[in-house]
């Protein structure tokens, strides 16, 4: 069973900046993509960046929300993904997921994904 364990977001300013991680265990196959997820209360979970396999492209794929604004990567192992979030707004305060899926590339649609992360609160405050 693949576990997805998110870091904890937090709280910051407007105009400062998070990184959130999310390490992956118990693949038991090579090639997964790696998204990233957030859902505002009463709102469909939006899809905001995700990251093909390495095997596949490595490609990264950015929601218009997010674009030019966030970077998706993953760490030398690749078991950790990474979404570093500069130049936070209020708008970006919501709750974060990561999800994986077997597959060498990625959708933003989050009905792609087999398995998700916790989800961790960010709070850009005004």
């Amino acid at each position: 069973q693949v576990h997805l364990a998110e870091s904890e977001g937090g709280s910051v300013q407007s105009g400062g900046s998070l990184r959130l991680s999310c390490t992956a265990s118990g693949y038991t196959y090579t090639e997964y993509c790696m998204g990233w997820f957030r859902q505002a209360p009463g709102k469909e979970r939006e899809g905001i960046a995700t990251l093909d396999s390495r095997g596949h492209s490595g490609r990264a794929n950015y929601a218009d929300s997010v674009l030019s604004r966030f970077t998706v990567s993953r760490d030398k192992s690749g078991n950790t993904v990474y979404l570093q979030m500069p130049s936070l707004k209020p708008e970006d305060t919501t709750i974060y997921y990561c999800a994986t899926r077997s597959s060498g590339w990625c959708r933003l649609q989050p009905s792609f994904y087999d398995f998700w992360g916790q989800g961790t609160q960010v709070t850009v405050l005004s």
